[in-house]
């Protein structure tokens, strides 16, 4: 038998790595000749990077850049030297990972250091950009880094805008262009589909996980129309309704209108990265997963992805997770789904003994498969 191990992260406990080891090696307890063809994952979120640099044997590159608070950091991107490419992730400049939990602030947070470190990796001749977004601080719409990238701001008067802080986003009243900006080709990956604006955008949905209090959300997403209307006002494209738009506190749709990227599902990005289809064809058994199973995963996150290639490809697919819902739709997408969730076990612990957990699942299923 030969089985394809492909999660994701456990976010805060396991890297995919990690998960894919454990899981393995409970594998190799119960049937010691298996054969385990082994695929980290990631759709976009934090980690893509390091799933697609060592999928490609990425060298990882070093620049000066700037957080969320306009703090000077030293961020790293993974560079693949044969075909002159550079993967990053938004968080590594803007990600809420820089920050301590009471400095979260969306209505000051910036996305600077994100054009910083594109600037970087253009200058460093990259052909192409894979930027995944994901556990982003932010909710500027890419105004940061459109104004690293050499974009002027101008309020009415016309006055340049002095900050690159998100609270002057809704004072734009005009936009210039750099003269001489030059970027390759830039591919955003993302793992949600939620527009810029409204109910399902940017500001309602995540400003909250951000430290966004109920009175700042109407002026933050006041501030994304603002410039969601000025940008369509002169650019004469509007990418606000675009799926993944919203990605990253608007920072997808920033991608769109001031670099021209592409926005792509990460799933699909990360696995043609890694040749996940080609590997899959292979084997009989495929085993995925996360730290989570709900609804959100149907949205485009790994378990979903792998299971319904999976199912595409006539194999068998179980899910290995923290905690998974009950929800009917999400769990028959699997033939079996695996919990590290245990009855009278803490969460705190059953992070701490993520991979034992892992082990332990991995055996139940290699009794079962015999």
């Amino acid at each position: 038998m030969r089985i394809l191990i492909a999660p994701d992260k456990f976010k805060g406990t396991l890297s995919a790595r990690e998960v894919c080891d454990a899981i393995a090696a409970g594998l190799r307890d119960v049937s010691p000749a298996v054969k385990i063809d082994i695929v980290p994952m990631a759709d976009g979120g934090e980690g893509t990077a390091e799933v697609i640099g060592q999928a490609l044997d990425a060298s990882w590159i070093k620049c000066k850049a700037h957080d969320p608070l306009g703090r000077e950091i030293e961020a790293r991107y993974a560079w693949v030297d044969a075909r002159k490419v550079a993967v990053m992730e938004m968080s590594e400049a803007a990600g809420m990972r820089r920050l301590k939990p009471t400095e979260l602030n969306p209505e000051v947070a910036t996305t600077f250091g994100v054009g910083e470190m594109l600037l970087d990796a253009a200058k460093r001749g990259a052909r192409e950009i894979i930027i995944g977004l994901g556990g982003s601080a932010t909710n500027d719409g890419g105004f940061g880094m459109a104004c690293s990238l050499g974009f002027h701001f101008l309020k009415k008067g016309p006055h340049k805008l002095e900050s690159k802080m998100h609270s002057s986003v809704f004072e734009i009243a005009s936009i210039e262009k750099p003269a001489n900006l030059k970027l390759p080709q830039i591919v955003a990956a993302v793992d949600v589909k939620n527009p810029l604006l409204g109910e399902n955008g940017a500001t309602r949905v995540f400003g909250p996980q951000k430290g966004a209090t109920p009175e700042q959300l109407d002026k933050l997403e006041a501030a994304l129309t603002n410039l969601a209307n000025v940008v369509a006002g002169q650019f004469g494209f509007d990418y606000r309704n675009e799926p993944g738009a919203g990605a990253a506190g608007g920072l997808g749709f920033g991608l769109m209108s001031f670099c021209g990227a592409k926005i792509r599902p990460g799933f699909q990005v990360v696995g043609e990265a890694v040749g996940l289809e080609a590997k899959m064809k292979d084997v009989d058994v495929v085993i995925t997963g996360e730290g989570s199973l709900d609804r959100q995963t149907l949205e485009g996150k790994t378990p979903a992805g792998v299971g319904r290639l999976a199912r595409k490809l006539g194999k068998r697919v179980f899910a290995f997770v923290g905690r998974a819902t009950q929800d009917r739709q999400v769990r028959e997408m699997f033939d079996g789904v695996y919990q590290n969730e245990r009855a009278g076990m803490s969460t705190e612990e059953n992070m701490k003994r993520a991979a034992e957990l892992l082990q332990d699942n991995a055996r139940q299923l290699a009794k079962n498969l015999k």
